[in-house]
């Protein structure tokens, strides 16, 4: 998605929590763009750094128009046993964190009267699922949130979506789609037949961000082959 939204003319700063990933998208965004770009660290589960992070963008690259929330982590298990911790984590990575980078990000956009945030949700933000009392109740929180805040911020000139992808051959889901019996019942529920790729998410995530969507507020885009469909 940094690929795509540099591809079609922004100034992007691409931020995560840990190193992985830093290199190769630092390379990939210098290959493609003059553009100015930066690769930074950041914990977005901390306010007091997140506030931190969009003030030093914002005097870097003189504004903020586009904020991606694209954080995510899984845990699984059965609920009757399932860890505190693990439900914290996945509420604090998949919930928290959205909310922290929206509280923080939308100031700039409100300043200037544009914007536009884009939160990436999924499937399961739709659908539960067994053992699934983590993940998928975090993802129908961001749609719920995403609607709420295009609610409060549309009539100043920021517009708030969400994308909704099925499974996506992404480091997150490589674990599951490994086993051969899941990843056929993926591909079983899904008409188009085949996975999501990154570059699926590509085109909406431009229009999106672009005027192309200029009257679109407040909606959850599913990307997903028709699997809530079927």
């Amino acid at each position: 998605m940094a690929l795509a939204i540099a591809g079609a003319g922004a100034k992007v700063c691409v931020a995560s929590r840990g190193p992985q990933g830093f290199d190769e998208t630092r390379e990939a965004l210098h290959s493609l763009t003059d553009n100015l770009f930066e690769v930074a660290s950041l914990d977005a589960t901390d306010e007091e750094r997140v506030g931190q992070f969009f003030t030093d963008v914002k005097a870097q690259f003189g504004s903020v128009d586009i904020l991606v929330n694209s954080q995510g982590i899984v845990r699984l298990g059965p609920s009757e046993t399932f860890s505190l911790d693990d439900w914290q984590d996945v509420m604090d990575v998949n919930l928290k964190s959205v909310f922290l980078c929206c509280k923080h990000g939308v100031a700039p956009m409100l300043e200037n009267g544009w914007g536009r945030i884009i939160n990436v949700s999924s499937v399961r933000g739709f659908q539960g699922r067994s053992e699934d009392s983590a993940y998928a109740p975090s993802k129908g929180a961001v749609n719920q949130l995403t609607r709420s805040l295009a609610i409060e911020w549309g009539a100043r000139g920021v517009t708030v979506n969400a994308l909704a992808p099925v499974f996506t051959k992404t480091a997150i889901s490589e674990d599951f789609l490994k086993d051969e019996h899941k990843k056929q019942w993926v591909l079983g529920r899904i008409p188009l037949g085949r996975l999501g790729q990154l570059s699926d998410v590509m085109g909406p995530v431009i229009f999106l961000a672009s005027e192309a969507s200029c009257f679109v507020n407040g909606h959850v885009l599913l990307v997903d082959g028709g699997w809530v469909a079927a």
